[in-house]
């Protein structure tokens, strides 16, 4: 019987990419996260610039909105996603200095979010039916084993990248790097990724970002983080940009 299990184990068909990025969208997630944030901007002369942030969201990040503590010039902006299934995602920026919410429209995903690497497209989800997955040969990060998964944007999902080749950890189902294609083709971001883990979760506590065009470089690092805490959905709410949370 053992030879039996070995032998039919040996002829199972390899998960193809969209089971792969499906077992990746499906991964046991919080109901809601609370963080203190860092980022840490550097230009390519090394000069650096620290943001500092609170950020709450639910539902898998499809809710979240961000506050800025310092530095002193930025503290009160804030920002609002809530990610739709059905029609384009809502973001939001209140810029206190001006008086005024601005709207991110979809054609404005590709910008780039604070002066950071990251753009609004990467603060936000991909819908799996949104995209094309390629399984491509797996290949390991640091000695962690890894599933490598290509994967190529519908028309539909608006996106400003062509591709991304992402590097996902079998045990955890967490990807730890990606490369990022621009509309040329040409190799944008490459981004790492490092969790912890808080309860039954694996929590992202580190994300690097660097632009490979530019030579500058993000990173964000996560502290405090709490999570099902029983946060309001009400929370995310235009008004609330607004109303600076305490520390």
């Amino acid at each position: 019987m053992r030879y039996l299990v070995i032998f039919l184990i040996g002829v199972l068909p390899a998960q193809s990419g969209y089971e792969i990025a499906k077992m990746v969208d499906e991964r046991l997630a919080p109901r809601d996260l609370t963080n203190k944030t860092n980022m840490v901007l550097t230009n390519s002369r090394g000069k650096t610039r620290t943001h500092t942030m609170i950020s709450k969201s639910m539902d898998g990040n499809k809710k979240q909105i961000i506050w800025f503590l310092e530095p002193k010039d930025d503290k009160g902006v804030a920002f609002l996603k809530i990610e739709h299934d059905d029609k384009d995602d809502e973001m939001r920026m209140w810029l206190p200095a001006f008086k005024k919410v601005r709207r991110i429209s979809s054609k404005k995903k590709g910008d780039a979010f604070m002066g950071s690497d990251l753009s609004y497209e990467d603060l936000s989800s991909r819908e799996l039916n949104e995209n094309e997955y390629t399984r491509m040969e797996d290949n390991p990060v640091n000695g962690i084993d890894c599933y490598v998964l290509e994967t190529i944007p519908k028309k539909e999902a608006k996106s400003s990248y062509t591709k991304h080749v992402s590097w996902i950890a079998k045990s955890t189902l967490t990807a730890l790097k990606e490369h990022s294609f621009g509309k040329r083709g040409t190799l944008q971001k490459e981004k790492e990724f490092r969790y912890g883990q808080v309860g039954e979760y694996q929590v992202i506590n580190r994300v690097f970002v660097k632009d490979k065009q530019n030579q500058h470089s993000t990173e964000v690092l996560f502290s405090d983080i709490k999570v099902d805490t029983g946060m309001d959905e009400n929370l995310f709410h235009e008004k609330n940009l607004k109303r600076l949370p305490r520390e």
